[in-house]
């Protein structure tokens, strides 16, 4: 495992895979601004790397994550605090915005800021056990880390709102059937299971998963026409790779595909 920044968060690369964890176990990963900023230098080192097809977010330890360290937000109340408030946004926009998809696996549990740690992973797997939701309005406040835009495109407006306005934790299951969560699994299997959603991902052409989840992403924020033309811009932009000419002479000749990323 590879040590990244501080310390707070790690890399462990695997062929196109890459697995980045929150690296806090003694604390249950709760989130400090170091750990953010570490977090964020390793996704950057992920999205540079041009041999990852697909990466994780995953929790050392038993825990993915206890959502923010109280005492830093006990801190952050304060008229004067100097905790950066920036920093969280710019760790969920760093994961957004990655090149390759990315796969959470949510493990005992992702309580708010954790929650919303996830919403911009492209791929939740998550625990049957796992505590999952969104409780900033039972402290006074509600989650403004990305919970109310992202989790609206993700589930409805509707469903948002009764996991933001009520507080409540949403069961396993029910995140998986609104659409929230992509597959349920046992406990023990989530890190083993999110690694194997990778790894099938990685097996697909890389520059067609690069630009199908930047056209994807950008599909709710431009009016229909104007992302069709995106679509077709940004698959024109595969039509003379070699990859695309491989994809389909392996499909003729009964083969599976060497895809180069080129």
């Amino acid at each position: 495992m590879e040590s990244v920044g501080s310390g707070l968060a790690a890399i462990e690369w695997h062929d196109h895979r890459a697995d980045v964890y929150l690296s806090r176990p003694d604390k249950r990963n709760a989130m400090t601004v170091p750990l953010m900023r570490d977090l964020i230098e390793a996704f950057e080192r992920v999205d540079a790397n041009d041999d990852v097809r697909a990466a994780t977010l995953l929790g050392e330890g038993p825990v993915f994550s206890a959502g923010m360290d109280l005492n830093m937000m006990r801190g952050r109340v304060e008229p004067d605090s100097e905790t950066d408030r920036d920093v969280f946004p710019e760790v969920l926009n760093t994961i957004e915005d990655l090149r390759q998809p990315v796969v959470a696996g949510i493990k005992r549990a992702a309580p708010a800021g954790a929650f919303e740690l996830t919403l911009p992973c492209d791929f939740r797997v998550i625990g049957r056990d796992a505590t999952y939701g969104l409780l900033e309005i039972k402290l006074g406040t509600f989650p403004h880390g990305g919970g109310t835009q992202r989790l609206p495109r993700l589930v409805g407006l509707s469903k948002a709102k009764e996991i933001v306005l009520t507080g409540d934790w949403v069961d396993p299951e029910d995140a998986a059937d609104m659409g929230l969560v992509h597959e349920v699994v046992d406990a023990d299997a989530v890190d083993e299971r999110t690694k194997a959603f990778a790894d099938n991902l990685c097996e697909n052409a890389p520059l067609g998963l690069r630009n199908g989840k930047q056209a994807l992403n950008a599909a709710l924020d431009m009016p229909l026409e104007q992302g069709l033309e995106y679509e077709r811009q940004l698959g024109h932009e595969l039509d003379d790779t070699h990859d695309y000419r491989e994809g389909f002479e392996a499909r003729l000749e009964d083969r599976e595909p060497e895809f180069r990323g080129e």
